[in-house]
């Protein structure tokens, strides 16, 4: 996934951190997927090839909490309903769990791009005495 961020450039410096972090909480608990059921990765489009190896990969636990998790929200967002309180995603249970397997696959597609456009050069016997 390919998008501008500046989460570097803020992680890096500690006194811009603590001022961004009390709005980032205010911004996630405002932005009301948590009210849902949802977590941050529930989110993310299905659209893109690396995506969908991502949720092939998925321990089959963790797939079907995400299509459980998805169906409630759909569900009440059909009604004009939020989820009890007791039910809503909390702030610590809201943890990457789809976003790191999709680095993996990006990953390993630059690579097998880069090996891929590898050129292989055969040896001569020139260079084959010079040593290198």
């Amino acid at each position: 996934m390919s998008y501008p961020t500046l989460a570097p450039f803020i992680q890096a410096r500690p006194w811009l951190m603590r001022w961004m972090r009390p709005m980032a909480r205010w911004y996630f608990d405002n932005s009301g997927y948590r009210k849902l059921g949802l977590r941050a990765d529930d989110l993310i489009p299905e659209e893109s090839e690396s995506v969908q190896l991502a949720l092939k990969r998925l321990p089959p636990k963790e797939a079907y909490d995400r299509v459980f998790r998805m169906r409630r929200a759909f569900q009440c967002s059909l009604a004009h309903q939020l989820l009890p309180q007791n039910e809503w995603t909390k702030a610590e249970e809201d943890v990457a769990y789809l976003e790191p397997i999709i680095k993996e696959v990006e990953a390993e597609r630059t690579e097998r791009e880069d090996l891929e456009s590898m050129i292989i050069k055969k040896r001569t016997a020139a260079s084959a005495k010079g040593g290198h």
